[in-house]
């Protein structure tokens, strides 16, 4: 979508929707090449798309910790911001328990990575659930391991059956902290529909604000194109407008929470071509009273041939240079 202020006089009008609908048609994918160098940030779509001036999620901080040292540990600003913030305030409200368990952000420079569809442009991040003891006592996230209709997980450990338990609670205050933050821009929560079932049951048993549970349903979905996600909790931001004017792409609705993109009209045909003309022809106020392109001079017929010049009016536009 292109969007065009409304502005008469504005001289820029004219090259700035040729060079976005030029970048959009020639390049396919957004990405940013001379062509198009204002593209930056998180550009492209999710599963299509690329990074730059990411920024890199420390190994670990309050309340987090990464799954990896090393590999996808980049993101959006606002989306490591975003991690950074919800990690903390669980910390805050459930001090010592283990720290929330973080997986793959992007690439440094966004792109395909391996194991991921998305996680291409810097706005998403897999979040390793909270875990318990069966007898309820908090543990560091075991790893990916798939959480069942009951809250359970099943897991062969060194030969050996071993359960661990969904710590709903902590998980809760997760969902909470992030879509409370308006900072975060929260676009999806992917996650399976039955541990959905699990968490906003309790959010309401609490009595939780109806609010803030209804915008947690809102975002949390089981994706129809994927697995489940009954072993991780996957954060999708959205753009700001300030993004989408950047190049950042699509990836979800534009939730009646998140800040609005300005609805612009187009200019008129008659200002839109000024614009341009007053870019290709150097003629100060173009469009004014006291300035306007030259007229054509009309052409003035040629005089009769003489009788005496001693030729015809034929013999005369023979002999005419061509």
């Amino acid at each position: 979508m292109v969007m065009v202020v409304s502005k008469r006089g504005f001289s820029w009008l004219a090259p700035l929707v040729c060079a976005v609908s030029l970048g959009a048609a020639g390049l396919g994918c957004a990405s940013p090449t001379p062509l198009a160098p204002a593209l930056r940030g998180s550009v492209g779509l999710p599963h299509r798309g690329v990074l730059t001036d990411g920024v890199e999620l420390p190994r670990k901080g309050d309340g987090y910790v990464l799954l990896r040292s090393k590999g996808a540990r980049w993101g959006h600003p606002r989306l490591v911001a975003a991690i950074q913030r919800a990690a903390a305030e669980v910390e805050r409200l459930r001090p010592g328990a283990p720290p929330l368990t973080v997986g793959d952000l992007s690439a440094e420079r966004g792109g395909q990575i391996r194991g991921h569809r998305s996680h291409r442009t810097g706005r998403d991040v897999d979040l390793l659930f909270h875990a318990l003891t069966p007898e309820g006592k908090p543990i560091r996230s075991p790893g990916f391991v798939r959480y069942g209709r009951d809250g359970l997980a099943e897991v062969e450990e060194g030969g050996k059956t071993v359960f661990y338990r969904l710590d709903v609670e902590r998980t809760w205050l997760l969902v909470r902290a992030l879509v409370e933050s308006p900072e975060a821009a929260v676009q999806w929560l992917f996650v399976a529909r039955w541990l959905e079932a699990l968490i906003t049951e309790y959010a309401r048993a609490r009595g939780e604000d109806p609010e803030i549970v209804w915008h947690a349903e809102s975002v949390l979905l089981q994706p129809g194109d994927s697995a489940a996600h009954d072993d991780h909790l996957h954060l999708r931001i959205a753009c700001t407008p300030e993004d989408a004017v950047a190049g950042c792409e699509g990836g979800g609705p534009q939730w009646s929470w998140l800040s609005p993109f300005p609805v612009l009209a187009p200019p008129p045909d008659e200002e839109l071509g000024l614009a341009m003309l007053e870019d290709l022809f150097p003629f100060p106020n173009l469009g004014s009273e006291e300035t306007a392109l030259p007229s054509a001079s009309p052409m003035t017929p040629a005089p009769p041939a003489s009788p005496g010049a001693g030729g015809s009016a034929a013999s005369t536009r023979s002999g005419a240079a061509p």
